[in-house]
Order: structure tokens, then sequence, then C-alpha cells
């Protein structure tokens, strides 16, 4: 289980960004994390993985509480996909940009050949391996995100925006893999369409503060959606 409590991060200027936060999210949980712009959305997704760090309250992942010293651990156990894909994808083609994550924690080369493979084929894109990035279309490109972090073989998944920059067919068939991935995922998004299909639960932002957590009923509660910005 991964779990917050009380977490409150500052950006650099001294603004928080996020103030004193408390959920928990079970293995295969699906939670949509929504909130207006600024919310704190990426911000939290950020300090769940300690780019962001905390000034106070505790991230723990099972028995680990997230430190400097469990920082690695933790990156390896959580793996977050962000809004654009062309953040995650640096290498000469896509086979190389998913071995990379596994090869800088000291995978051996045949287990990181075996990553990249079930990764490919877990999303069905194994004719993309030796493409290049540049050729990929908007759709290839989120699935070529999603596979370099399901080679560090993660119990638990973050996506910032995953159906930004899609067109109608792409969005389907994202939906379609994520609702059959077993991890657990937080999903931060503005398409509450999408959040009510594949989510059950549903965190709320505004200004940084948690307002809401419930069931996905909460997507078509016009009043406190209103309130919170959206």
């Amino acid at each position: 289980m991964l779990t917050v409590t009380d977490l409150s991060v500052e950006y650099t200027d001294g603004a928080r960004a996020i103030d004193a936060v408390c959920f928990s999210m079970k293995a295969g949980e699906n939670i949509a994390l929504i909130g207006a712009n600024g919310a704190g959305k990426t911000s939290l997704l950020l300090a769940l993985i300690g780019v962001l760090p905390s000034v106070s309250g505790e991230i723990r992942l099972g028995e680990t509480i997230l430190t400097k010293k469990t920082l690695r651990e933790i990156r390896a156990r959580i793996g977050l996909v962000f809004q654009n894909p062309d953040d995650q994808l640096f290498m000469p083609n896509l086979f190389e940009d998913i071995a990379f994550g596994p090869r800088s924690f000291g995978c051996p080369e045949a287990e990181t050949i075996k990553r990249v493979t079930a990764a490919l084929s877990q999303l069905g894109i194994e004719n993309l391996a030796e493409r290049s990035p540049l050729k990929l279309s908007g759709g290839e490109k989120r699935l070529a995100a999603i596979a370099t972090v399901l080679a560090m073989n993660p119990e638990f998944l973050l996506f910032d925006e995953p159906t930004a920059f899609l067109d109608p067919r792409a969005r389907r068939t994202l939906t379609a893999i994520l609702a059959e991935l077993p991890q657990g995922k937080l999903i931060a998004t503005h398409d509450l369409a999408f959040a009510e299909q594949l989510c059950s639960q549903v965190l709320l932002l505004q200004k940084g503060k948690l307002v809401a957590n419930r069931g996905r009923e909460v997507l078509q509660d016009a009043a406190t959606l209103e309130g919170a910005g959206l």
C-alpha cells in the first residue's frame, strides 16, 4: 500500500504547493487526481517520487518511508509517466529508451532485454522496438513512455494527463491498456470522462489542499467540482 500522511510541499520561493494531504492507495487500485490548473496535481506526483522534497509529512510504500536513503528504492517501485512523452524518450530507438532505466539501476543485460521485451509485449508495440521516438505518432509515443516505466517492474504507476494530445482512437486504446495493467495507478487528469471510466476513487485538489476523497460519484457532483474551479 502507498500511504501519504499530512504531506506538505513548498516551492523554492516558499509558496505552498501541497498542504497537509492525506490519502492511501492499495495495490491494483485506480485513483483519479483532479483539480483546476495550479491545484497541485503535478506537484503531488513529483513529491511522491522525491523530485519535490516535502517540508512535513510522510510518504510510505509498504514498510519503506521515503527519505534520501530510500529514494532510489522508491523510484524503482513507483513509476511516473510525464505529460509530454518527449520528456521520457531521448535514445536513438525505443528499445534503448526502455532499456535505459533497468541499465541505470544495474540490471544484468540479459535481465534488461527480458524486461524490455516484456514491456513491449504487454503494450502490444513490439513492432516499434527499432523505431526512432521522433518517428512515432502521439499515441505511440504515449505507449512508448509507459513502456519505459513498466521495464522497471513498478508496484505503482503515476500518470500526468495521460490523454493529453491524443486523438479519440488513441485515447480509447490507452484506456483499454491502462484498465488491464495490474499496478495501482494515480492518474492526474482534466479528462473527467476518462477518470470516470477508469477510476473507482477520486482525489480533488484545490490550491494544494485535498478537498474531496470520494468514489467516482463526485465526478457528477457539479457543486463540488465548480467549487474547486472545475
